[in-house]
Parts: structure tokens; sequence; C-alpha cells
């Protein structure tokens, strides 16, 4: 016996109908749904167009076999592997956007497509499956991508050809560096050899000058002619004089006999009592400390008078704090003045060639050169070289230099 739906129920249900198969209409994505052999209960126009078909060509048709039979490779799509068919058959809704679909004249298209299962109460009835065509952005997609690795390309053979470009520039500095380090060689050796030659040549004549000199004084009667000789032997002691200052400016005979911290340490006396500076010199040196020669105690040594020098001239101080520390691993020297200080521009000046000569100084034999304003007002000067290399030591400064 059927039942008799009462008319206002009817005319409700086609209206529903009729509201439903609008909403399918006029959406753009393609919208079906399926029973549970996989064969097209319904279809919107969207989604057979998209396809190729008419509506009702569709209706009746396994989708499987009309519309994902292959993969994007050309291989069979076994139904079994189907992901919307998981929907109805495991009750599992999916979501993927890296496959195609077919139309009817065997062309393919990216799609975007969802499937999730019809339930009636507890019972599933078949899927139902959205799909909307992606080639566009798949397109776009390919494009971005294609673009990304054109840039990634460019830019590692920008950073290959800039790697190149620094590691030239590297090796010229390095060059640079020990060309410079072969001309302070070069300029010391220079110095040597006329400190030498003034030394015997210049520092005989004036002894022998200054004898004869006495002999004069010794056989002349009148006393205007003895007091001459006087003179004559006060500018030739005051010749002496200047010659050893000479001698010792071009390169000090205590560097070469007594070492590196005997040098440093008559220095800064020496700096002390020239300028009338008040400070003090302080020096610690560790019992197992190798005494530097050669190259590195030049290099350290014509550092810190430069340093000096720097103060002298330019810091208008009137104080001064000099501070020398070496162990069995480096050499640090600290200098501090009350001066006017020192800018960022002053260091950056093209003129500071003397802040450049120490730097590459200390460069040249791993060390550091730092300087800067003092946080008491000022200048700090801060040098690092190392004197030793054992395993397991690194080139770095210590981190309060």
């Amino acid at each position: 016996m059927s039942a008799v739906i009462p008319v206002p129920e009817v005319a409700a249900h086609r209206a529903w109908r009729h509201q439903l198969e609008l909403l399918l209409a006029s959406t753009g994505e393609g919208i079906y749904g399926i029973d549970l052999e996989g064969n097209c209960v319904f279809i919107n126009r969207a989604g057979a167009e998209m396809l190729g078909y008419r509506p009702e060509d569709v209706l009746g048709h396994n989708m499987h076999d009309l519309m994902h039979h292959t993969h994007p490779d050309g291989s069979h799509y076994p139904v079994e592997q189907c992901p919307i068919y998981q929907a109805f058959r495991q009750g599992r809704a999916c979501r993927l956007d890296g496959d195609v679909l077919w139309r009817a004249d065997g062309s393919s298209f990216n799609a975007e497509y969802s499937s999730y299962p019809i339930r009636d109460n507890d019972r599933i009835t078949g899927a139902v499956v959205t799909f909307v065509d992606i080639s566009e952005r798949k397109r776009a997609e390919e494009l971005l991508r294609n673009a990304h690795d054109e840039l990634e390309r460019r830019v590692a053979e920008r950073t290959h050809e800039l790697t190149e470009a620094l590691a030239e520039i590297a090796r010229s500095n390095e060059r640079l560096r020990r060309l410079s380090a072969h001309l302070q060689t070069v300029r010391e050796d220079e110095r040597s050899r006329i400190a030498r030659e003034i030394h015997d040549e210049l520092g005989s004549v004036l002894v022998a000058l200054k004898l004869d000199v006495g002999w004069l004084k010794m056989r002349l009667d009148k006393p205007e002619l003895a007091a001459k000789t006087v003179s004559m032997a006060g500018l030739i002691d005051t010749a002496v004089t200047e010659v050893g200052r000479i001698i010792t400016d071009l390169r000090p005979s205590i560097l070469d006999h007594q070492g590196l911290w005997a040098a440093m340490e008559w220095h800064a006396q020496e700096f002390l009592q020239a300028t009338g500076l008040r400070g003090q010199f302080n020096m610690n040196i560790a019992l197992e400390t190798p005494m530097p020669d050669g190259a590195l105690a030049t290099a350290a040594y014509r550092i810190f008078q430069e340093i000096l020098n720097n103060v002298a001239r330019h810091a208008n101080a009137t104080a001064i704090d000099m501070k020398v520390n070496a162990d069995a691993r480096a050499l640090t020297i600290r200098v501090r003045d009350n001066g006017r200080g020192i800018s960022l521009e002053q260091l950056r000046h093209p003129g500071s060639h003397g802040v450049l000569g120490m730097s590459e100084r200390a460069n040249y034999f791993g060390g550091r050169f730092v300087i800067g304003p003092s946080a008491s007002g000022g200048t700090r000067v801060r040098v690092w070289l190392p004197l030793a290399r054992t395993e397991g030591d690194t080139d770095d400064p210590p981190a309060d230099l």
C-alpha cells in the first residue's frame, strides 16, 4: 500500500527541489553525486560542461570510467585506488589538488576535488563530489616556480661571482699585507744600516774632532782662543747627543741587545720624561713567556712607539696609563689617555695612515688592533699579538680586549 503525500507537502517538496536545482546550476564549481556503484545520480551544468558533456549524457554512467580512468602520466588508474570512491566505500572524506580529470574529447585538466560520503541516518548511500578546473592556477604556480628557480639560479651565480670576487680581494689584501710587511722589514733593515753607519762613521769623526779641540785648547796661549775651543767642544757634545738621538730613532740598540721588554719600558720612561705627562707604565710578563724577536719584536715596538707618538701629537692629554701583559700565548698592550678623544670620522679619514699602519702590522702577525674613545674620556688603544700557538688555541683575542 503506497502512501499518499498531501498536496501541500508535494508542493513544498517541489519548491525545495526547484531551489536546490537553482543552487546547483548557479555555482561555478562542478558538483555531482554517485551511488554505491559509482554511477552518476545527478550533476550540475557547470560540472558537465567542464567535462565536455551535457548533464543528461552523464547521468547513469560510472564517473570513474568517464573522467578519472587514467593517471596524469597516462597509466591506468584502478578504481580501487580512487580517493573519490573511498568516500562511500570507507566513509572517508578526501580533498586533493594534484590530480587530473579527463574530458569527453580525451584531453585532461588539472583539478581540485573533494569527495564526501552521503549518509541516510547511519547508512552510506553514495558520495557527493565537487571539483574545479585549476589549470590556470597550476600554470601560474609553474610560472612562479620557474621564476623562483631562475631567481635562485641567478642568485647562486651572483653569490658565486661575489664569493670569487671576495676571495680575490682577500688574496689581494693578503698580497698587499705581505708586501707591506716586506717593505717594513726592508725599512727596518735600512734604518739599522744607516744607524750603524752614523754610529761608526759620524760618531768616530765627532769623537776625533773633540779630541783635536782638546789638544788645541791645551796648546793655545791666548784666553780668547782657549774659550773658543771650549765653545767648540760644547757644540761637539751637542752634536754627539743629537747623533745618538737620531741613531735611537732609527733603530734603538736596546731592542737588539736587551729585547722587547726592556725596549718598551725604556721608551715609556723616555716618553713620560720628554712630554711631562702624568702617568705610569706597568708591565707584567709571565715566567713562561717567550722573548719575541725579529720582525714580531720590531712590529710590537713600532706599534707601541706610534701609539705614544699619536698621544703626544694629537691627544692634548695631561695623563696617560700604559699596561703591557704577556704570557706564553700572547702579548697585550693597553694605552689610555685623558685627552680630547678620537671620533669615528677621524678614524675613517683617508689621512689616518698611522692607525692603518698599526692595524696592518698587527693583522699580519694574526693579531688585532683596536682604538676608540674611552668611557671616562680620552682615547683607549688595545693591541693583541699572539706569541706562540699550541694545539687547541684559537686566533681570537680575549673578549675584554
